[in-house]
C-alpha cells in the first residue's frame, strides 16, 4: 500500500508546488487521504447532484482540495499560527519603512536618449553612488516575471504582482494553458461576454498561427475551438497570421494543414467552420509600438471588411501560391481572403459577430485591440465599424485596461507579503495617484481589493489629470504623492509606506523626450521628500521600479544605435524595455551590517518582498524568493 501511495503523493505535491499551493506536509497529506476516504463515503450515499458534483472535484483536484484546506485553516482558531512570521534573528521590528517604485525607471546606458541620465535627479545619484553595498539592479522583465521568455518586456502589473507576492507566478502562456486545461476560461466573465453572440452571430478568432509559444500556440488554438463549439459557437471564423519568425520559414503551410483538418471535424459535427483571412505577421496586423498603422489597417480590411488584394477558396491554396511570389515568406505574406465560389469573403465581421484575439503576448495585439474597442479612433479609417463583442486572450494594456474583456483573469495570488505583514501586526499606508494607483494595491495584494484588515491600512488615491496626454503635465501628481508619504510617515499611524510615483512610465509612453527628462526630475525630487521624512523618523527606506521605460526612449538598431526610419529621422521608442532596474535601501534606522548579498545568481522583483519583510524584523515564508540582503557582523 506504502509503495503504491508514494506516486500519488508525488503527483498531489508536484500538482500544489506547480500551482503556488501551500507546501504539502505530510499533516496535509494524512488529512488529505483521510478526508477523501470520507468524502467518498459521502458520495456513494448521496443523492444530491450538486453535493456529488462538489466533493468529486475537491478529491479529483488536489490544488482545489488544498485550497479548501487552506482556507479551512486560516479562518479557524489556527489562523494566527498559520500566519505567523518568524523574528528574524539579527534585525529589529519596530522600524518605519518607505517603499518607493519608481514607475518606468530602468538601468541603461547613458546617452540623450536616456533620460534619467539627462535629467537632474540628485537624489537618486546619491544612492547610486554613495553606498555602492546598498544598490543593486534586479531582473523586471520575462521569466523573471512569471512572462514566458526573456523577450518579453515587463509591465506594471506583473511588476507590481511580484513585488507584493514574493514569489514568480505563471503569467501569459502559462496561465492560458492552466485555464483551458481546467475549463476555467469558458466560467470566466470574458467567455460568457462573448457566448451572447453564439446564438446569432459568428465567433472570429485572430491571431498568429504557430507553435512557437512566444506570441501563441498553436494547440491553445485548437483547444479553444474545441472548447468554444462545446459551449455553443455555431459559426466560427479564423483569421490567420503566419509566423516564419519564431519557427521556420515555410512551416505555415503545414499549420494551416492541422487548422484545416481541425475546423474540417467540427464542420462534420454540425459546426460552420472556416478560415476567412490571412497574411504574414510583420505586414498584416502586428505591428507594435505604433511604429505603422498600415500593418493594422491591412488587417483590418481583410477581417472586417472581407476586402484584399488576394482571394482564394482555400487557405492551404492562399499560403502556397502566396509564398511563390519573388522574395515572399511567411513573416511578409501579403493579405488574403477566403471567398465562397460567387467570390465573397466568407468571414467579414459583422454586427452581431464576437471577436477574440487569442494571441497571450501582448505587444503585437494592443494596436488592433485599439482599433476593435476604441470609439473615438482615428490611426487610419477603418470604414465600417461593427457592433461586436469583442475580448483579448489576455488583457493587454494593464493602464489602458485594453481590452476591457478577456478570456483568461490574472492569476490568483495568495499569501502576498502585505496580508502577511498585515496580519503580524505592521500598519499600511498606501497611495499614488489613480493611474497606478490600483499597481501600489490591487496588484501589490496578489490581483485583490480592498483591504486585509481595515483597522491596520490605509490607501489613498489622488486623482490623475484628466484631458490631457502626460506630456502636457509631466510633474503629474508627484509632489501631492510624496506629500501624502510624508505626512503618514511622520504621523506615527503607519509602519509601511507604500508609492508609486508613475510618471517615468506614463511620461515616457508618449514617446516626448523633453517632457520625460522633466518627469524624471519630478520623480527623483518626489523620492527627496520621502526620504526627508525617513531621516525624521529614524526609518528605512526601499526605494526600487517595476519596470524600464524612460531610460531608453529611442528603438535601437542590432548594434545598439539608434535606429532611423526611411527618412532618416530617429524611431522614437514609447514601450516599456529589458532593462534591470534598481533597489536602494538605506536610512537611519538600517543597521549598519546589512548589506545586498552578492551570490544571488539573477535576482528579480520578486526577492523585493522578503527583503522587505527582514527589514520588518521578519523572516519571510520559506517558498519566497530569497531576501536581497544578509547582515554581517561588524
Amino acid at each position: 500500500m506504502i509503495q503504491h501511495m508514494e506516486p500519488v503523493s508525488a503527483h498531489i505535491a508536484g500538482r500544489m508546488a506547480e500551482e503556488g499551493a501551500l507546501p504539502l506536509t505530510a499533516e496535509r497529506l494524512s488529512v488529505y487521504i483521510a478526508s477523501s476516504l470520507f468524502l467518498l463515503f459521502v458520495i456513494i450515499t448521496s443523492s444530491s447532484p450538486s453535493i456529488l458534483s462538489s466533493l468529486s472535484k475537491s478529491i479529483l483536484n488536489p490544488l482545489l482540495f488544498n485550497r479548501h484546506l487552506q482556507n479551512f485553516h486560516l479562518k479557524m482558531g489556527s489562523s494566527d499560527s498559520q500566519w505567523k512570521l518568524a523574528d528574524h534573528p539579527k534585525l529589529p521590528k519596530g522600524k518605519k519603512i518607505a517603499v518607493v517604485v519608481l514607475d518606468g525607471w530602468g538601468e541603461a546606458n547613458p546617452d540623450q536618449y536616456n533620460c534619467i541620465h539627462v535629467a537632474e535627479t540628485p537624489t537618486m545619484d546619491s544612492l547610486k553612488k554613495g553606498a555602492p553595498e546598498k544598490w543593486t539592479l534586479v531582473k523586471a522583465h520575462g521569466t523573471a516575471v512569471g512572462l514566458p521568455t526573456d523577450d518579453d518586456m515587463g509591465n506594471s502589473e506583473v511588476g507590481h504582482n511580484a513585488l507584493g507576492a514574493g514569489r514568480i507566478y505563471a503569467q501569459g502562456a502559462k496561465l492560458v494553458d492552466l485555464a483551458l486545461a481546467s475549463g476555467k476560461i469558458y466560467e470566466e466573465e470574458g467567455f460568457n461576454y462573448i457566448k451572447e453572440s453564439f446564438d446569432q452571430g459568428t465567433l472570429h478568432l485572430i491571431g498568429l498561427l504557430s507553435d512557437g509559444g512566444v506570441h501563441s500556440r498553436l494547440d491553445q488554438v485548437q483547444l479553444l475551438l474545441k472548447g468554444a463549439s462545446e459551449h455553443g459557437a455555431k459559426r466560427i471564423r479564423v483569421h490567420i497570421l503566419t509566423d516564419g519568425r519564431d519557427v521556420l520559414d515555410g512551416s505555415s503551410v503545414g499549420f494551416v494543414e492541422t487548422l484545416e483538418n481541425d475546423l474540417a471535424e467540427l464542420r462534420a459535427k454540425g459546426v460552420d467552420a472556416h478560415i476567412a483571412s490571412g497574411g504574414g505577421r510583420m505586414y498584416v496586423t502586428m505591428d507594435r509600438y505604433e511604429n505603422d498603422w498600415d500593418v493594422v489597417k491591412r488587417g483590418w480590411d481583410a477581417q472586417v471588411l472581407g476586402e484584399a488584394p488576394h482571394k482564394f477558396q482555400n487557405a492551404v491554396e492562399a499560403v502556397k501560391k502566396l509564398r511563390e511570389l519573388p522574395n515572399m515568406n511567411d513573416q511578409y505574406l501579403p493579405p488574403f481572403v477566403i471567398v465562397d465560389e460567387s467570390g465573397n469573403p466568407v468571414g467579414p465581421i459583422l454586427d452581431g459577430d464576437a471577436v477574440v484575439t487569442f494571441n497571450f503576448r501582448a505587444d503585437r495585439m494592443v494596436m488592433i485591440a485599439k482599433a476593435l474597442e476604441y470609439e473615438d479612433f482615428d490611426k487610419f479609417d477603418r470604414v465600417r465599424v461593427p457592433k461586436i463583442r469583442y475580448a483579448g486572450m489576455l488583457q493587454y494594456d494593464g493602464e489602458l485596461k485594453l481590452p476591457s474583456r478577456y478570456l483568461v483573469s490574472p492569476p490568483l495570488i495568495e499569501r502576498t507579503s502585505g496580508e502577511y505583514l498585515v496580519k503580524n501586526g505592521v500598519r499600511t499606508f498606501a497611495c499614488s495617484e489613480t493611474v497606478k494607483f490600483g499597481h501600489v494595491t490591487f496588484f501589490w495584494n496578489g490581483n485583490r481589493s480592498g483591504y486585509f484588515d481595515a483597522s491596520k491600512e490605509e490607501y489613498v488615491e489622488i486623482p490623475s489629470d484628466v484631458g490631457i496626454t502626460f506630456n502636457v503635465q509631466p510633474k503629474m501628481k508627484a509632489v501631492e504623492i510624496a506629500e501624502k508619504a510624508r505626512d503618514a510617515i511622520l504621523s506615527g499611524k503607519f509602519d509601511q509606506v507604500r508609492v508609486n510615483l508613475p510618471n517615468g512610465d506614463m511620461v515616457g509612453h508618449t514617446g516626448d523626450i523633453e517632457a520625460t527628462v522633466v518627469a524624471c526630475k519630478a520623480a527623483d525630487e518626489a523620492v527627496k521628500i520621502i526620504l526627508d521624512a525617513v531621516e525624521q523618523v529614524g526609518g528605512i527606506y526601499v526605494v526600487t521600479a517595476d519596470h524600464g521605460n524612460a531610460e531608453d526612449m529611442v528603438k535601437r538598431n542590432k548594434s545598439g544605435q539608434p535606429a532611423k526610419d526611411k527618412n532618416g529621422n530617429i524611431q522614437i521608442l514609447t514601450s516599456h524595455t529589458l532593462q534591470p532596474v534598481p533597489v536602494a535601501i538605506g536610512g537611519p534606522g538600517l543597521l549598519p551590517g546589512v548589506k545586498f548579498r552578492t551570490d544571488l545568481q539573477t535576482p528579480g522583483l520578486a526577492n523585493v518582498a522578503a527583503t522587505v519583510m527582514n527589514l520588518h524584523g521578519f523572516v519571510a515564508p520559506s517558498d519566497y524568493e530569497p531576501t536581497l540582503i544578509e547582515v554581517v557582523d561588524n
